[in-house]
């Protein structure tokens, strides 16, 4: 799916909840514009963000990617082969992250798991960095990653992992002359 369709996807399917932007922005505790502004763009968010919009809607993140996962009925166990996962990559390019959902299938999930390459240039800016309910889980699989929670600045090796409160401002980028790897776990506090 190109990107594009992913902001066409959302404002679908809060029509066909039959959500107004400003109902969808009193559950998500965004503005009425930015939801607009968001629905009108060719550019999806940030994966945190779409995350929020998708609790709110009450359908996992994963639906916006692939719309054939809302036909899937809900199941107690997924399995995820190793030779799929690339299937499900996305790239959210303003912020330079790529996005492999590890559990595309698994309906009604309180975990987000992905695997996460990170860029190099974005530039930080701590006042506009991710946030969102719940918590997270970074563990470094390659490369070096700068991590930035709430202004402060933390650099993560090859194995070493941060555990962090999501709804604090927080963001990264990779250092040295590979990119970094990282599996993500993100964490919301209710079940859809």
């Amino acid at each position: 799916m190109e990107e594009k369709l992913i902001t066409k996807r959302l404002k679908e399917i809060r029509l066909s909840k039959k959500l107004t932007l400003e109902a969808l922005a009193k559950l998500t505790n965004f503005t009425k514009g930015y939801l607009s502004q968001i629905e009108n763009s060719n550019q999806p968010p940030p994966i945190y963000t779409l995350s929020r919009i998708s609790n709110a809607l009450g359908i996992d993140v994963s639906e916006l990617f692939a719309p054939a996962v809302k036909k899937v009925p809900y199941q107690e166990i997924t399995i995820g082969r190793h030779d799929h996962f690339d299937m499900q990559s996305r790239k959210i390019t303003p912020y330079g992250y790529t996005f492999e959902d590890l559990a595309p299938m698994k309906k009604g999930k309180n975990m987000e798991p992905f695997f996460v390459t990170v860029g190099f240039g974005r530039k930080i800016d701590v006042q506009k960095d991710f946030r969102h309910d719940g918590e997270e889980f970074i563990y470094v699989l390659e490369g070096r990653l700068e991590l930035f929670f709430k202004g402060e600045s933390f650099i993560l090796e090859k194995g070493d992992s941060a555990y962090f409160d999501a709804d604090k401002p927080h963001s990264g980028r990779s250092m040295g002359k590979k990119e970094a790897k990282l599996l993500i776990i993100m964490y919301s506090y209710k079940r859809m």
